[in-house]
């Protein structure tokens, strides 16, 4: 999905997407890989530490925030 000029993949807490675009970084979006346990629309309960990764495009994905 994109908003303001971001891509955002996968299932990204809210509260994430918003810092994102409060904060305007220089990066091409963020996302959170698989489809952990608890996140938003994914049943279960959160277990352990979700990596959203930031995504600059020519580079490798670089930790964005850890929750």
């Amino acid at each position: 999905m994109e908003l303001d000029g971001y891509l955002v993949e996968g299932h990204v807490p809210a509260a994430t997407v918003a810092t994102l675009l409060e904060d305007e970084p220089e990066i091409a979006g963020i996302a959170l890989p698989g489809m952990p346990s608890g996140s938003p629309g994914m049943g279960g309960e959160k277990r352990g530490t979700w990596q959203v990764y930031e995504l600059r495009s020519g580079d490798e994905p670089a930790v964005y925030a850890e929750l």
